[in-house]
């Protein structure tokens, strides 16, 4: 019986895929030169065959609570980091963006069944004794005055769900929380006599919001789309596409999806968990049944906009002390705790989707994202070197940004002298 993946080393993992699949030298390479190296990635996850590399962009233009940042964005969609660097250039002249963030408290729940009809009241009467049963005092996330703060009952349908809430600091928190559910569900068996069927964290962070706001000048928006609209127009066209996702779920999820492209970008550079705060930030728009972005065009004519978001962001633990790459972003980004980092990634997102908005309400989308994706394409056609730049160029000075096109440039058939 041939050995599990999981029993092999690395080395013998990437001959057992050679042989099923078939794969080449060179895409085993590809696989063997992940920038995290063998042993660190073989530690993270299961099965470990290689690690995949994902361009990271600096955006450089943000100004934050009166800070200007260095923030880096690990993502493969070309238009992101630009758009995102264009929307804090266009703030810049009403100082940025004015950010905060709650405390870093997460939520820890325990659900029962079969609970005695004054489970709740027990419950909340025994505060104290959850909160000892929690807090160890060896613990050093206690020491530095996190730990358990408060404990919430909640009836769902036929179940007892109890709200462990818990300081993590500077960590995103989980496995903390799980912990701690793990440790005080006995007890709270005991006290309400019902029997335990979950005992874990909710990535629905409703006291962990972080929320941020900028001011965009008409006359800026003006000449951001080079006169072709007045910022009048501009302010107003991104109103009624606000309008639109307030109003309906099928534009709400891609209003939200552009703001997340550039919060995932930042979490994945920080080696945050993204995808706990993609489910964080859906969950939230939905209960709202709102855009977690509002916009208004104040008495001076100009666009105001804000986001408020449940953000569960770490600079400690996780992925984020054991990826080099993420603590070099770390570095560069510069911040000294997680609330920062939070006011960062909100003013990240409100960017983000005010870049979208201006250019939907405009241009359109697909003739500022082409013009960016022109050398993918160009590299896609075959071209190497500086002829990636030349033929770009000339497709987004014809209009026709296609791999038929490049291929032809490719084979001379490209008017260079336009370049």
């Amino acid at each position: 019986m041939s050995k599990k993946l999981r029993d092999l080393s690395v080395s013998e993992r990437l001959d057992t895929l050679k042989k099923k699949i078939g794969l080449s030298e060179e895409e085993l390479d590809t696989l063997r030169n992940g920038i995290l190296g063998e042993d660190l990635a073989d530690n993270m996850i299961e099965n470990v065959v290689g690690a995949i590399k994902i361009p990271i962009g600096i955006a450089e233009n943000f100004k934050i609570n009166g800070r200007d940042y260095i923030v880096p964005m690990a993502i493969e969609e070309s238009s992101v980091v630009a758009g995102a660097n264009f929307a804090a250039k266009l703030c810049r002249d009403t100082g940025g963006f004015k950010a905060e963030a709650e405390e870093s408290i997460m939520i820890g729940q325990i659900y029962l069944k079969n609970c005695v009809p004054d489970a709740m009241p027990k419950v909340l009467a025994s505060k104290r004794i959850i909160r000892e049963l929690a807090n160890p005092r060896d613990s050093t996330l206690v020491a530095c005055g996190g730990g358990l703060k408060d404990v919430e009952v909640r009836n769902v349908g036929k179940y007892v769900c109890i709200h462990l809430l818990i300081d993590v600091k500077d960590a995103m928190g989980a496995n903390f929380v799980n912990t701690t559910a793990e440790k005080v569900a006995p007890y709270i068996e005991e006290i309400t006599g019902g029997k335990v069927v979950l005992r874990v964290l909710s990535n629905l962070s409703v006291y962990r919001k972080a929320k941020s706001k900028a001011v965009w000048k008409a006359k800026t928006l003006e000449e951001s789309v080079g006169g072709s609209f007045t910022g009048k127009e501009v302010a107003e066209g991104i109103m009624c596409l606000w309008d639109i996702a307030s109003l309906d779920p099928f534009r709400r999820a891609t209003h939200n999806k552009g703001i997340m492209n550039g919060i995932d970008a930042l979490m994945i550079a920080t080696g945050n968990d993204w995808r706990a705060i993609e489910s964080g930030v859906h969950t939230y728009s939905s209960i709202i049944n709102s855009p977690v972005t509002t916009y208004k065009i104040n008495s001076n004519g100009d666009l105001e906009g804000r986001i408020e978001i449940p953000l569960a962001v770490g600079i400690v633990g996780g992925a984020t002390k054991i990826n080099p790459v993420a603590q070099v972003n770390l570095k560069l980004l510069g911040v000294s705790n997680a609330k920062e980092l939070a006011c960062v990634a909100a003013s990240v997102g409100l960017a983000n989707n005010f870049a979208a908005l201006r250019v939907l309400s405009t241009e359109g989308i697909q003739r500022g994202h082409m013009k960016l994706h022109a050398k993918n394409i160009a590299h896609m056609a075959g071209a190497t070197g500086d002829k990636i730049e030349k033929i770009a160029r000339v497709m987004i000075q014809e209009n026709k940004i296609t791999v038929s096109r490049a291929k032809e440039l490719m084979n001379g058939s490209g008017n260079f002298y336009k370049i």
